[in-house]
């Protein structure tokens, strides 16, 4: 199949106190090239206003210190966040992925969504006939407002390939064009979908996990309440990558170094709102918001990682502690020093990180033993 990529931009960003670090050029790499709406930084951006960078840089992992500054300054050009300012986030963020290689496969399907006349873009990746291997439905990040799956396709790929497993990736709606009802309706029927042609994708209907970073995982944290309730597909295990899932975040305080980088305070309430058409942190909202359903037990086993820098360690240290006193066998895995999607910027710049390189093991072997419970599969490098 071709796949159409949105070309890269030619913006120069200098790079300030970040001179003489071997990992600069590669950072550049994250920032050099998106298109932003031009203006400077927002005064009433958090990070410039009130942390000090010092203390800031001194209590991120080595390795991701020369992030940071790039990282800040091109966030500070999508501050504030507002519709008009969301068409050149989404461009920028795909613009920086890392493209797709030829192995394995990359089928793109139109399904039937769940409106009448409604339909989504599904991408199956690794298909294979005559075969049962587990499934996972993958959920991109993006803060509810921006993201596509082509903005994983790579990543998905090594995945597959080294599970020995069928991904596919929605390509759901997103706010604030469509809210909550909309998306949902869209991964709901993705799943449906993969669980009804599981055999004429290779795959084990039995066998299915749903797997977010972000927003993403927020979204797969509500999907994978809502399979509960319905009871038409089972579920064997879900993936959240440091998941958005309480939009009660933005009426909290915390110290200020969280949320400085990776995805802010301001963003959030954004990106909630517009998902949910609601303002974010209200008494009342949708019931889209996983952290708010007061019954978790009877989810699948869950996987949950997350930075110690993150805007969302509370909410998904929270989550982890609720489902374990349900009764969901549950791993966390806090990394120090880590903020909001650092294993995203490190492989966008292209850079080899150990830090990134022990989230995704750690990660990929809780897919395996979960996807595969009578036995792991060999590793396989090359397909």
């Amino acid at each position: 199949m071709s796949i159409e990529w949105v070309p890269q931009f030619c913006e120069t960003v200098r790079l300030e106190g970040c001179e003489g670090n071997p990992a600069t050029s590669e950072a550049a790499g994250l920032v050099a090239g998106l298109a932003a709406p031009g203006g400077g930084p927002d005064p009433k951006m958090v990070a410039a206003e009130t942390v000090n960078m010092q203390d800031y840089l001194g209590r991120v992992d080595p390795e991701l210190r020369a992030f940071v500054q790039p990282l800040a300054e091109y966030e500070q050009r999508f501050s504030p966040l507002d519709a008009a300012v969301v068409a050149a986030y989404r461009e920028g963020y795909l613009a920086a992925a890392e493209p797709p290689t030829g192995s394995p496969t990359i089928e793109r399907h139109i399904i039937d969504g769940e409106g009448a006349g409604e339909t989504v873009a599904i991408y199956v990746i690794n298909a294979g006939k005559g075969t049962a291997r587990p499934a996972i439905l993958h959920l991109h990040a993006g803060g509810f407002i921006i993201g596509a799956p082509q903005i994983d396709f790579a990543r998905l790929q090594r995945m597959a390939a080294e599970l020995d497993t069928v991904i596919v990736s929605v390509n759901y709606r997103l706010a604030p064009e469509t809210q909550w009802q909309g998306s949902l309706g869209d991964n709901y029927s993705s799943l449906r979908w993969l669980y009804r042609n599981a055999a004429s994708l290779g795959a084990d209907p039995e066998r299915i996990a749903v797997m977010g970073d972000s927003a993403g995982g927020g979204h797969a944290a509500l999907l994978a309440l809502v399979a509960r309730d319905r009871g038409e597909v089972p579920l064997i295990f879900q993936c959240l990558v440091y998941p958005m899932i309480d939009d009660r975040t933005v009426l909290k305080s915390y110290p200020p170094y969280l949320g400085v980088v990776g995805w802010s305070p301001e963003a959030n309430r954004f990106g909630w709102s517009a998902f949910l058409g609601a303002e974010a942190g209200a008494a009342t909202v949708p019931p889209a918001v996983p952290a708010r359903w007061a019954d978790l037990a009877g989810l699948p086993p869950t996987w949950i990682g997350v930075g110690s820098l993150d805007l969302f360690v509370d909410e998904n240290l929270e989550y982890a502690q609720r489902l374990v006193l349900s009764g969901v066998a549950t791993e966390l895995v806090l990394v120090p020093g880590a903020f909001h999607g650092f294993d995203e910027v490190a492989r966008n710049a292209r850079v080899d990180l150990d830090i990134v390189r022990n989230f995704e093991a750690n990660k990929l072997r809780a897919l395996r033993k979960a996807l595969y419970p009578e036995g792991q599969p060999p590793i396989i490098q090359d397909r």
